[in-house]
């Protein structure tokens, strides 16, 4: 690893680390450590890591701000790709915007905002990456990525840089074509959008941030929705209705506020994470006979 960490010093690509934490590049606050984590510091330099990356033949994935993510106590072999400065570049042209995949999707609503276009107040309050909003098709307030993405530009581990359209992305609930039958990273994305009223759409975004303050546990360290939906159920409710708001294995515990987020409520272990969401589902098929599936991406060693 060590002639891995020397040649990508190299070539100057940015930031490496060995067997860094990855509970300080996470929102829930918990991780083991990653073999290398790498922060390229360009799109150009993003193609250098990869190609490194094929010739030593690494595992690696990519995260953007750590929100959706449960590591493993273990950590992550290989490489982990973290998108952040360097590949924030915003562009807007009239109604269409491009922006780089580390930009942060909170920072770019409100930006969007304050320009009078209208389409992203949905994401006033994600607390992830544009990369990682479009990765797993993020939505929130009736909306979601694909309603305004017009197309991607995706890295393969190939070493091949493509634009996929909306319709190639095959973007169904909380999932994209990247999760499943071509792993890649979002390097940046084209948003149509339209233009608003000002005052309506920062008026609307308030209300989304005010509604997720009320109802969502921010103030301790979470990853987000640990569940998605069983439509036509919603996974908050059939937990709280189970009685197991407030449960809590070791430091991890089901808010309060709002049954379908699992906190850090000091010291919790991934293992406290995963023990949950098995009680959880075990709970609520004993109840219901309903199969809940994990929202929230699990990686790592086992």
């Amino acid at each position: 690893m060590d002639g891995i960490i020397t040649e990508l010093q190299a070539l100057n690509i940015g930031k490496v680390k060995k067997n860094e934490s990855l509970a300080q590049h996470t929102t829930i606050k918990i991780g083991g450590p990653a073999d290398l984590l790498i922060e390229p510091s360009s799109v150009e330099n993003l193609n250098h890591v990869m190609g490194v990356i094929r010739k030593n033949r690494l595992k690696w994935r990519a995260i953007g701000r750590g929100s959706n993510l449960l590591v493993s106590d273990k950590g992550i072999e290989g490489a982990v790709i973290k998108l952040g400065s360097g590949l924030d570049h915003l562009e807007i042209n009239d109604t269409e915007i491009t922006v780089g995949g580390g930009h942060s999707l909170v920072s770019l609503s409100t930006l969007i905002s304050k320009k009078g276009l209208t389409g992203l107040e949905f994401a006033s309050g994600i607390p992830g990456s544009v990369g990682g909003a479009v990765y797993m098709n993020a939505g929130a307030h009736g909306s979601d990525i694909s309603k305004i993405l017009t197309r991607a530009r995706i890295l393969f581990d190939d070493g091949t840089m493509e634009w996929l359209s909306s319709a190639e992305m095959e973007f169904s609930y909380r999932t994209s074509v990247l999760q499943k039958k071509r792993p890649g990273i979002v390097v940046e994305a084209v948003f149509q959008l339209a233009q608003g009223d000002r005052a309506a759409i920062v008026s609307q975004m308030l209300k989304n941030k005010d509604y997720r303050k009320e109802t969502q546990p921010w103030n301790f360290p979470c990853a987000g929705s640990i569940f998605r939906n069983p439509l036509p159920n919603y996974a908050g409710n059939l937990i709280e209705v189970a009685g197991l708001k407030g449960f809590s294995i070791g430091g991890a515990k089901i808010s309060e506020m709002h049954g379908n987020f699992i906190v850090n409520a000091g010291n919790a272990t991934a293992g406290d994470v995963l023990a949950l969401i098995e009680h959880v589902k075990d709970t609520i098929y004993s109840l219901y006979e309903i199969k809940m599936e994990t929202e929230v991406e699990i990686i790592g060693r086992k």
